[in-house]
């Protein structure tokens, strides 16, 4: 009996949806405590304690999940982490760690088998909720989206007043698989529909009474109710620019801190280098000459850290990055040029310098800020194991309490108060996955009520759809797909078929316009840089970059990856920018300022649909597109070590077309069946688009930015 079977079979339903599965671990060690931590209870190895049965050293908990697929590991003593033995399968989170996964499943899949041309489908799968992202209308189309079992179903057709339209599948997991339908809407009028379901020589309908082999009661729509989720639409546009600001660059010695550090030593958690608001405005040029329209500042407020995520005053910019008017001019003036400002911050959590958490430390029961946290006895002190709640139950950072009214209003103002002063375009939010919903509701509510096009992403590293309703954020951070690449580009451990299939079931997680708002990262602050994942291999992260600006979503280049800069897990990934490394000699920045000029300019690459062709797997060759109107993205990435000749399907809907590959300039002709045959080096990859002036002239412009990029030579601080 298999993995998944034994995870409905040994749990007991509770209520509708929910199984109480029986976590398990057993050791040889004499452990003090062991607990549970995963995706379900957002990593918090607090959260679920397990309990050890007399006598023994088995251990175990049992923790209520909905059916569905979930990370996870086992702490011992509160610190060492380790994956299930018995585990149904170990992942590689795309982050250098390996992670129990489990599967918990309804009681109907043991009922059901999952086989296509049976007649059988499974019930419980076959899911359509009316509302972001199953019911979207985008581009003034209407999509509406069904889940059922993987492998199970033959066809799904939408029926539209009699109308049949065929649903095609646009990603799938373990559990299930996603389709999707466009249905023409006017808005203007009321519309009904219901699907069909066939499998074998069985038909089944899907309303909003379930499914039947008799009932089409539809779904309707009530256009004068309907509000779309619509985001900002600069954003598609966009290329980011991720700035740790100690690490950028030092332009003043006025403002810098005691014991800095040389800006060529190794960074640590605690040292300092200087980087300042000075040195972005000294390389504001730099910025434009690689082409980039969005920079994404990691914290800039009064911190005792060098990270700035222990806050001290969400009203007063550190010191040694500047001071308040300084930032003010400066996000002023990149605006000026161009270039947008994204701003991080945190609303979950403070420092301990934090004045209200000070004004405790001082006078405990007696502080009129003590119901600003979360206390749990007195006499609180910063220490191990604190008796008030912090972030992962860090000292240094207490939670917050945003249900008392005056903590609430303090974050609120603080809103209001940089977006009424400096030119911000948006805010991009530290574990956002932790604050309550109804907190982040009203966040969307004061930030749109400043600038309606203003962007909110927030931080979540797994699928972020509870955030993503219209009424919240207007994206989050990309990690889900940061580690298709990771695995596919970097590692080589899944094939070109696994490889954009994960890429389509990343961006079928979310409505269109939110996968297009998406922050795609390769690398960040809180990772090993790509380049030191692909083994320092600079043509594999060449690759990467490729996939990262012809993805849909916005790409974030982490300072100083245009250059080749390496780094393995924190603080390795946050070393000084090395401005040494640009130089005409450079071929990765060459490639980046192209792969800049052609994603901002070519708007297929902005709202295009992604599509998949043939994959190449004996070849470890893989390819996709992007698809608006009669506008065409061809790409073709070849992993292998060995040269690649062979025919792209793009259909006959694509017989005779022309595309130039914007990175070479050649120009390939598919024939007349649709077929492109291409030639590419090992490691390359081509980015094929129509073959029109407009792109012609991409061409050219990517070369200037290639060669306006070369011409730079950066001193160091």
């Amino acid at each position: 009996m298999n993995g998944i079977m034994i995870c409905a079979l040994l749990g007991v339903f509770a209520g509708s949806d929910q199984v109480a599965h029986r976590f398990e671990f057993t050791t040889t060690e004499d452990l003090k405590a062991v607990s549970v931590a995963g995706e379900f209870n957002n990593w918090n190895k607090d959260a679920n304690p397990m309990t050890k049965a007399a006598g023994t050293k088995n251990w175990s908990a049992t923790v209520n999940l909905s059916p569905g697929s979930y990370q996870y590991k086992f702490v011992l003593n509160g610190e060492r982490w380790v994956t299930d033995p018995k585990a149904f399968r170990n992942v590689d989170d795309g982050n250098g760690n390996t992670n129990s996964l489990l599967l918990i499943v309804p009681e109907d899949y043991t009922k059901y088998p999952a086989k296509i041309g049976d007649g059988l489908i499974t019930p419980s799968a076959v899911t359509h909720i009316q509302e972001v992202p199953n019911l979207n209308f985008d581009q003034g189309k209407l999509t509406v989206t069904l889940t059922a079992r993987t492998g199970d179903v033959q066809s799904l057709q939408v029926d539209l007043g009699g109308k049949l339209i065929p649903m095609r599948k646009i990603g799938s997991n373990d559990l299930r698989e996603t389709y999707r339908a466009t249905l023409p809407w006017d808005r203007k009028s009321n519309l009904n529909y219901f699907f069909v379901l066939t499998d074998g020589s069985k038909t089944s309908y899907f309303g909003p009474k379930g499914l039947s082999s008799t009932n089409k009661t539809p779904f309707s729509l009530d256009a004068m109710k309907f509000k779309p989720f619509e985001v900002p639409s600069w954003v598609e546009g966009t290329v980011f620019y991720q700035i740790f600001p100690d690490r950028f660059d030092n332009g003043s010695k006025e403002n810098d801190p005691k014991n800095l550090t040389k800006w060529v030593d190794k960074p640590t958690y605690d040292n300092r280098y200087g980087g300042d608001v000075a040195g972005v405005n000294r390389r504001t040029e730099y910025l434009k000459a690689i082409g980039v329209n969005g920079v994404y500042f990691n914290p800039v407020m009064f911190a005792p850290s060098n990270h700035r995520y222990d806050p001290s005053d969400f009203y007063r910019v550190d010191p040694e990055f500047g001071t308040n008017a300084e930032f003010i001019k400066m996000t002023h003036e990149l605006d000026r040029q161009g270039i947008r400002v994204v701003l991080d911050q945190i609303f979950d959590h403070v420092g301990v310098t934090f004045p209200p958490f000070a004004d405790v430390l001082r006078f405990q029961e007696k502080s009129r800020f003590k119901d600003w946290f979360f206390i749990t006895g007195y006499p609180v002190e910063v220490k191990p194991n604190p008796n008030y709640v912090g972030w992962w139950g860090t000292e240094w950072m207490p939670k917050i309490n945003l249900a008392n009214k005056d903590a609430y209003n303090y974050l609120m103002e603080s809103v209001d108060f940089w977006m009424a002063q400096a030119k911000l375009s948006g805010w991009r939010l530290d574990v956002a996955n932790e604050p309550p919903q109804w907190f982040w509701q009203d966040f969307r509510k004061r930030v749109k009520g400043h600038n309606p096009n203003a962007w909110i992403v927030g931080e979540v590293w797994y699928d972020a759809n509870p955030w993503l309703k219209g009424d919240q954020w207007d994206a989050s951070m990309n990690y889900p797909f940061r580690d298709v690449v990771i695995q596919y580009v970097a590692k080589g451990s899944t094939k070109p078929t696994q490889f954009v299939n994960n890429l389509m079931r990343v961006y079928g997680l979310y409505a269109p316009q939110v996968s297009r708002n998406q922050l795609n990262l390769i690398s960040s602050h809180d990772t090993p840089r790509f380049l030191h994942e692909a083994g320092n291999d600079r043509k594999l992260q060449a690759l990467g970059a490729v996939v990262q600006f012809t993805w849909p979503g916005a790409p974030s280049v982490y300072y100083g990856e245009e250059i080749g800069m390496e780094g393995a897990q924190d603080p390795d990934n946050r070393r000084a920018m090395r401005w040494d490394m640009v130089g005409p000699k450079n071929e990765l920045l060459s490639l980046y300022s192209k792969l800049i000029a052609v994603r901002k300019g070519a708007s297929v690459l902005h709202n295009g649909e992604p599509v998949i062709f043939n994959q190449f797997d004996n070849e470890n060759v893989a390819t996709y597109g992007r698809v608006s109107g009669q506008d065409l993205a061809v790409v073709v990435i070849n992993r292998s070590s060995k040269q690649f000749k062979g025919a792209v399907q793009l259909g006959a809907a694509n017989k005779n077309r022309v595309l130039v590959d914007v990175l070479t300039g050649k120009t390939f002709t598919a024939d007349s069946q649709g077929r492109l045959t291409v030639t590419l080096e090992p490691v390359s990859a081509l980015v094929g688009l129509n073959n029109s002036n407009t792109h012609l002239s991409l061409v050219r412009d990517a070369e200037k930015a290639a060669s306006r990029a070369l011409s730079r030579k950066e001193s160091m601080p």
